[in-house]
């Protein structure tokens, strides 16, 4: 009842009524004091719920105009309620006028307002609550009806101060504790079934605030960051088998990689509060451990970074030594498990006791075993902690650690991205006007569509999209094309169209019989144009797209275009990747003024996406690669911030050597070429004038066109050009010369504008200011992952960095609240924000992000992502529907969960999509593999499962297409679960691995890992025969199956997979 009361408090159209109703009955007031609250083990889950109820009773937002309140405006209400309850004292109650003349402050907490008004009697304080309209009126003579712990309690919960929701969520540790952690309500464990409710917030389709938007992705994040801490630390405490000695104290019976047993724990600093703060700045800690293990295992501890989050864990065992431990009991009772707390590393000491920072320089070799790391504490929860000591007697938590336990960085940035979450929360979020309803699933969800934009642009430049006029003609199917030229021969792309302009508004145009308004609508103004002549040099010509979009495809281009939300949906082998390209490529050169930010799911579709970028017409200069993971892009080229400082530096000496030789062609003394400031003045001095002096002598003079030698016989820079291929005049016609002229012109004037964009390289001398200026002013393009964004956000704001387009790959894969962050890594513009492009590319029927609970998965809504929700919202799509990766035959496996998804014509016609496979008889196949020796999957660890039957035999199936010839970098092993994948490797390490006739396939991995590549050949192993597994959800069924794997080959694919276990759950499973 509780959950279903607070889902219609978080509603909007229900909160204006509901929040009136609840507040007239005075549920939350009556449920606070029922029986079952007071339980504090069978009302636990009660309590949770009903707080969470008291919190959007009194939730931040003004229940009629929709609008949240500010920090003054609740304070104001605040002072309002409790002034009114002043005048009534003063007016009507005298035994109240120390009440009601004591200032506000004095007298509106708890405690004060229970010593004030509960002396009183149950009938004076029903006459308070009816003079306040809280309860109808008491008859004279009649006793009320009402018990005085309610009558209290009404009026005490509605005048005492609330602490804000900013206050508190600042309050807040951001590292889990045991109480958290091991609370089943808070933190469910894999096996929740679905039944019954949790004290849990849910990602709707619509929220109240960007604050309540913010606030509840922020809890989520939390708690999703816990399970997997809860599981780490599991596995890290069982591994070293905490037992009890004989002494009573405690000895480690095992070992784990990721934790250590600790020498010695101190407190060194606590740092005075921040003023009007209650918790200390800073609490800094020494832990000692030793490491005498295997050296790669001390090199990964020795290997911490600063930042780095690390766990406290403190072990009481009962257990005497050389207990087993069984995982079906509860893990805390076996390890006595009491305490843990998070901390962050600074840095390892060295011999000295200092820091050692982070550098170029190598680290220095410490002798002996010991190490000792300076940690930060959480100030919050170290507050809570010596405030629970000092005021109860409780025990100090902080000396007894025993244990310290480190996580994978790849996983371990979870309070980096709270600290940003919160740090939004504490700032105002301006998001762009035309975006804030659709965010918060309000309004009409086309309304950011650019046919409804009011900025929307007529005439656009779409550079090599096409490939032909005819191309252009197949892509706009309903449209009348009007090209500005007759002539066929001046036909040729580049394009520039004319688009007509409906409402901004939306607003269609009124069917009053003018045809020819009717007409105009469908007309499209098409203008080839001439790209300006760059310069003699092969390497001046500019790149062109090859690839022949369908009209579907302009249509996204197009959109992504025009100012506005573009949503493409994009099945497997759809091109999404070369539309977002092509999108990418034609705002670089419609608007050079303006930078746009690439934000992806995973480092390789980020690489992907920028190894296709360089292959079209973009200065590789104005490219940024941000994060880690560009070392994985097939290129010799770095475009990380160093690497490409590094290439500035190298071109300037490049362009320099350059002017040097333009000097000596023109014989002018001196060394103009020693910095950017000396070429600047000889650009301006020596190049424009000679430049000038001969366009005076070749200009068209009263009409009549010079002589066309000329052209070349007044050139001043022939000498300069001569190792260009020869000759550079043509001598045909004067036109053409003077193109020519001023493409060699340009192509001068292009190395004095780079130098010049260089000059601030020449005075940076450190290169962290050198990248900090070119993320900033240099770059046109800049990609990250939406990981990266979200730890980052607080540095590039302070750079000030800016951006005006924002373009994502992979969305329907990116969490709902790590899509929403990198729309605020900048700075509003006088209150508003200057973006003007968000393009979100995706699929929503493949795999949906990745979370490990299942209970914030399903019943919490967190693995829906943002692109998914618009899409149910409504929010209008483009919907890819021609795919040329796959079979026709395997298309078909997965087409019907798209609205007309068909193949390119060449899947049809070519011979690798037609011709069979050798050796096989099916393009697909379904594999029954019975259980090996009685045994089908096992697990040897939690949910670590495994089927040796199933990687014998596909380890086998790759060998035979290995000996029939298909190469087995052409080949990939795909399967459901990690074990799985960690067995078939040791299974090909023992049976070909280091055979040079078979080899290794091109890939071993999981499906979720294999989401966005492709292969030719595709062998899936499906592991589970006690149980569906992974089949029992359609989205995996369809995504992992199918729309991950068969679309990324053109050839064959199996499964292996004990038929029986699909066949008894079919009807119910899958």
């Amino acid at each position: 009842m509780s959950l279903c009361l607070t889902a219609r408090l978080a509603l909007l159209p229900t909160r204006r009524w509901f929040n009136t109703v609840l507040d007239d009955s005075h549920l939350v007031v009556h449920c606070y004091l029922s029986s079952l609250a007071k339980r504090e083990k069978e009302g636990h889950l009660f309590s949770q719920l009903l707080d969470m109820l008291k919190f959007y009773t009194g939730f931040e937002i003004n229940d009629q105009t929709g609008n949240a309140l500010t920090e003054n405006e609740m304070t104001t209400i605040h002072y309002d309620r409790i002034t009114s309850l002043q005048r009534a004292a003063f007016a009507h109650f005298p035994e109240l006028y120390d009440f009601a003349l004591s200032n506000v402050a004095a007298v509106d907490t708890r405690d004060a307002l229970v010593k004030l008004f509960g002396p009183l009697s149950s009938n004076v304080l029903h006459q308070v609550a009816s003079y306040l309209c809280l309860l109808p009126s008491l008859p004279e003579g009649n006793d009320t009806s009402y018990e005085k712990e309610f009558l209290l309690e009404l009026l005490v919960s509605r005048h005492e101060r609330r602490i804000s929701q900013i206050q508190q969520l600042n309050q807040m540790p951001l590292y889990p504790t045991e109480k958290i952690i091991w609370d089943e309500n808070i933190v469910p464990t894999e096996y929740y079934s679905g039944e019954g409710c949790l004290a849990l917030p849910k990602l709707n389709l619509q929220f109240l605030t960007l604050h309540d938007y913010l606030l509840r992705n922020f809890n989520l994040f939390r708690l999703e960051s816990t399970y997997e801490i809860r599981q780490d630390i599991e596995d890290s405490v069982s591994r070293m088998k905490p037992w009890l000695s004989e002494y009573g104290g405690v000895v480690f019976g095992g070992w784990a990689r990721m934790a250590q047993p600790i020498v010695s724990f101190t407190v060194v600093e606590v740092a005075k509060p921040n003023i009007g703060e209650n918790w200390p700045m800073r609490v800094r800690a020494d832990v000692t451990i030793n490491l005498n293990v295997r050296d790669s295992i001390k090199d990964e501890w020795e290997g911490l970074r600063k930042h780095d989050v690390c766990f406290l864990v403190t072990v009481r065992p009962t257990q005497p030594y050389g207990t087993k431990f069984d995982r079906r009991r509860p893990f805390v009772e076996q390890t006595g498990l009491v305490y843990v707390r998070g901390c962050e590393i600074q840095g390892m000491l060295d011999e000295k006791g200092r820091v050692i920072e982070e550098g170029p320089e190598p680290k220095p070799r410490l002798k002996g075993d010991c190490r000792t790391y300076r940690v930060f504490l959480d100030p919050n929860q170290y507050q809570q902690d010596m405030t629970n000591t000092i005021q109860n007697g409780a025990e100090d938590v902080y000396e007894t650690f025993n244990i310290i336990m480190r996580r994978k960085p790849k996983e371990n940035n979870f309070k980096a991205v709270l600290e940003t979450i919160r740090n939004l929360m504490n700032t105002d979020c301006v998001v762009p006007d035309w975006l804030h309803d659709i965010i918060l699933g309000y309004g009409d969800p086309s309304s950011a569509h650019y046919s409804k934009m009011p900025n929307q642009i007529a005439s656009l430049d779409f550079n090599d999209t096409f490939l032909s006029i005819d191309h252009l003609k197949a892509s706009f199917p309903g449209y009348n094309i009007k090209v500005t030229v007759d002539n066929p021969e001046l036909q040729v792309p580049p394009f520039r169209i004319t688009f007509p302009i409906t409402g901004g508004k939306g607003k269609k145009r009124k069917e009053d019989g003018n045809e020819e308004k009717s007409e105009e609508a469908k007309t499209l103004i098409v203008e080839p144009h001439i790209i300006p002549n760059r310069g003699p040099y092969p390497y001046n010509q500019p790149k062109r797209n090859t690839i022949q979009f369908t009209h579907t495809q302009i249509e996204a281009i197009r959109a992504g275009m025009q100012p506005g939300l573009t949503m493409v949906v994009g099945p497997p082998g759809t091109g999404k990747t070369d539309v977002a390209v092509q999108i990418i490529s034609n705002l670089y050169h419609n608007f050079p003024e303006q930078r746009t930010l690439i934000v992806t799911h995973s480092n390789q579709a980020l690489n992907q996406l920028f190894e296709k970028i360089m292959a079209l017409d973009i200065d590789e200069r104005h490219l940024l690669r941000l994060g880690h993971g560009e070392e994985e892009l097939e290129t010799e080229k770095d475009f990380s911030r160093y690497g490409r400082v590094n290439y500035v530096l190298a071109r300037r000496l490049e362009l320099l050597r350059e002017v040097g030789r333009l000097q000596e062609s023109l014989g002018v003394p001196g060394d103009v070429s020693y910095t950017c400031e000396t070429a600047g003045h000889f650009f301006l001095y020596q190049v424009m004038s000679r430049w000038e002096e001969y366009i005076s002598k070749v200009k068209v003079k009263g009409g009549k066109l010079p002589d066309v030698t000329d052209v070349s016989s007044f050139f001043p820079f022939h000498k300069y050009f001569a190792n260009a291929p020869q000759p550079i005049f043509r001598g045909r016609s004067y036109e053409e010369d003077m193109e020519i002229a001023e493409g060699c012109f340009r192509h001068l004037k292009k190395i004095f504008t780079q130098l010049e964009e260089f000059r601030a390289f020449e005075l940076l001398r450190s290169g962290l200011d050198r990248s900090k200026y070119l993320l900033v002013k240099e770059a046109k393009i800049i990609a990250m992952t939406c990981t990266h964004a979200a730890l980052k956000r607080h540095d590039l704001v302070e750079l000030g960095f800016k951006y005006d387009n924002i373009l994502m790959e992979e969305s329907a894969q990116i969490l709902e609240i790590e899509t929403f962050i990198p729309l605020l890594l900048q700075n509003p513009q006088d209150g508003f924000s200057r973006l003007k492009r968000w393009i979100m590319i995706g699929d929503h029927h493949q795999l949906p992000p990745v979370i490990k609970n299942m209970a914030f998965q399903k019943y919490s809504n967190m693995e829906q992502s943002l692109f998914t929700r618009f899409v149910r919202v409504g929010v209008p799509t483009v919907d890819l529907d021609a795919q040329g990766r796959a079979r026709a035959s395997l298309c078909n496996l997965y087409n019907w969960r798209y609205k007309n998804l068909g193949n390119l014509p060449h899947v049809q016609l070519m011979p690798e999509f037609r011709t069979a496979n050798a050796g096989f008889l099916y393009d697909f196949q379904l594999i029954n593999v019975e259980d090996f020796n009685g045994v089908g999957e096992s697990e040897p660890n939690p949910y670590f499962y495994q089927n040796l039957g199933e990687a014998e035999y596909v380890v086998a199936l790759f060998m035979y297409m290995c000996l029939l010839g298909y190469p087995a970098d052409r080949i990939s092993i795909l399967t459901t679960y990690n074990g799985q994948k960690h067995l078939i490797r040791d299974v090909i390490n023992q049976r070909c691995g280091n055979n040079p006739l078979i080899g290794r396939p091109n890939k071993v991995t999981t499906v979720d890992r294999f989401q966005g590549q492709q292969n030719d050949y595709i062998l899936l192993s499906l592991v589970r025969t006690k149980a569906v597994g992974h089949l029992r959800y359609v989205e995996k069924n369809s995504c992992t199956v199918t729309e991950v794997c068969f679309p990324h080959q053109k050839d064959v694919y199996h499964t292996l997979h004990k038929v029986s276990t699909i066949s008894v759950h079919s009807r119910t499973e899958v």
